[in-house]
């Protein structure tokens, strides 16, 4: 117990300084794209144009430039994660889809990089 009233404020200490440090600023190596329809888009608007969506988001997923994409659990739209390393990129990505080209949906775009805080573990990142 003595033991624990010794060591308890240093780790308090140590991870206190931990957690005021800035993480180090990671590479954005994917983009989440969360596309929803538009307010007042219709399902049948939307329906018109789901063959050709999903043929041209396999296209996309065949050439590298869509890793993965899901349903919403709340079947609001979906969930892309784009191989692109800026938004910009990922736009000119997801752009290129027809309910996209149709103006029927709306993108909200998330960059997504290594999880910073590993780097407490292995160093800052290296140079490339």
């Amino acid at each position: 117990m003595k033991l624990l009233r010794v060591v308890a404020p240093s780790l308090l200490l140590c991870t206190a300084s931990l957690l005021a440090q800035q993480p180090p600023t990671t590479k954005t190596n994917q983009v989440m794209v969360q596309v929803v329809a538009k307010p007042g888009v219709q399902r049948e608007q939307v329906r018109k144009f789901v063959q050709e969506e999903v043929r041209a988001t396999v296209r996309l997923y065949l050439d590298g430039k869509i890793r993965e994409w899901y349903s919403r659990s709340d079947g609001k739209g979906i969930i892309l994660i784009v191989n692109a390393t800026s938004i910009a990129e990922a736009k000119a990505i997801t752009e290129t889809l027809p309910l996209s080209k149709a103006d029927l949906v709306d993108h909200e775009y998330t960059e997504l990089g290594p999880l910073a805080p590993l780097y407490n573990l292995v160093g800052e990142p290296t140079a490339k």
